[in-house]
């Protein structure tokens, strides 16, 4: 690769990462043609965009962008793979479901709300965060249930009377 087409894969990369409030690096090596059709489709349906870069080339994009990425010097080795996405735990969820049938992807790290975490055994954790329309939801739930708590009792204390009511009137028959 020449030096020119380095740099345009570099840049590519640096703006990709500083677009991207959230990726991941994973490690889909060994995956036959079949089942990274399969990834590549299940990540195009989630709306999560999936690259594959040389090692050295990610390394310098990263190292462009924030100091903080120097954390993942350590693991970028072997195949790495980078999926990028809005929704903080939509890759981790498809790693895990995707998981279910293939060995692979493996998790190397993420960069997740601001935060890193590095190796496959922090998956179960992103996948525990919760994006901001499920946070969003939380909030809306809780903010109804009071509302609801005194909508039904109104409702049960006034089924209470009309039953004494009836009682009342058909006793003085």
């Amino acid at each position: 690769m020449k030096r020119e087409d380095k740099k345009i894969v570099i840049d590519s990369l640096t703006e990709q990462i500083r677009n991207a409030s959230h990726f991941y690096l994973t490690d889909i090596s060994e995956l036959n043609a079949a089942a990274t059709s399969l990834l590549r489709r299940a990540c195009f349906k989630e709306n999560i965009q999936i690259v594959v870069a040389k090692n050295t080339l990610l390394n310098k994009a990263l190292e462009q962008v924030k100091e903080e990425y120097k954390e993942f010097n350590s693991i970028l080795t072997g195949n790495t793979s980078i999926m990028f996405s809005d929704v903080a735990n939509a890759p981790a969820k498809l790693i895990k479901d995707f998981r279910k049938k293939h060995k692979k992807p493996l998790l190397k790290a993420a960069y997740v709300e601001e935060s890193v975490y590095i190796g496959d055994n922090q998956l179960d954790a992103l996948v525990a965060i919760k994006s901001k329309n499920e946070l969003i939801g939380d909030v809306i739930g809780l903010l109804q249930s009071p509302a609801k708590n005194v909508i039904s009792a109104l409702q049960s204390g006034g089924q209470i009377l009309t039953g004494v009511l009836k009682t009342l009137s058909e006793k003085g028959e």
